[in-house]
């Protein structure tokens, strides 16, 4: 795996313990073998967790992150750790959703990125929070994230 894409992971193909905070996971990329080619990637994450900085309570999401690759690609363990940290970090919900947004742009630089945080409700209210980085560029097929309005039990 020396000479291949993926010989500077370090994390993949190994144990790697939850990261304890956000700013400890390591984000890691690889060259994308289709740049130049404008497609969309998505990473569902329907059970992602954090907690309320003021009580401490547990909050509960279903995250879509959408990004149209430039030269890199986001390693999908990588990922998942870092989602992982946010476990046990104290933030409000637009803080979570925006930082995820801002932290995998600044690693792979792609043509565009958008997040929906789909927040499930606390206090009877639910917070959805979307962020991209600009226009969707032309030519690329990009689904609905498919996340219905919260509806209670109406």
């Amino acid at each position: 795996m020396s000479d291949s894409i993926y010989s500077g992971l370090t994390q993949l193909g190994q144990a790697t313990p939850l990261p304890q905070r956000p700013e400890d996971a390591v984000l890691e990329r690889v060259p994308n073998p289709q740049a130049g080619t404008a497609y969309v990637v998505r990473f569902t994450a329907p059970e992602f967790t954090s907690l309320c900085p003021m009580t401490g309570q547990p909050d509960f999401a279903h995250l879509v992150i959408d990004y149209v690759p430039g030269d890199w690609l986001v390693e999908s363990k990588s990922l998942k750790l870092f989602l992982g940290s946010f476990r046990n970090h104290g933030a409000f919900h637009e803080d979570c959703t925006v930082t995820i947004a801002k932290r995998i742009a600044e690693l792979l630089d792609p043509q565009w990125l958008r997040i929906g945080g789909y927040w499930y409700p606390r206090g009877g209210i639910p917070i959805d929070v979307f962020y991209q980085t600009g226009p969707v560029p032309q030519g690329v097929w990009l689904p609905d994230q498919g996340v219905p309005p919260y509806r209670g039990r109406g």
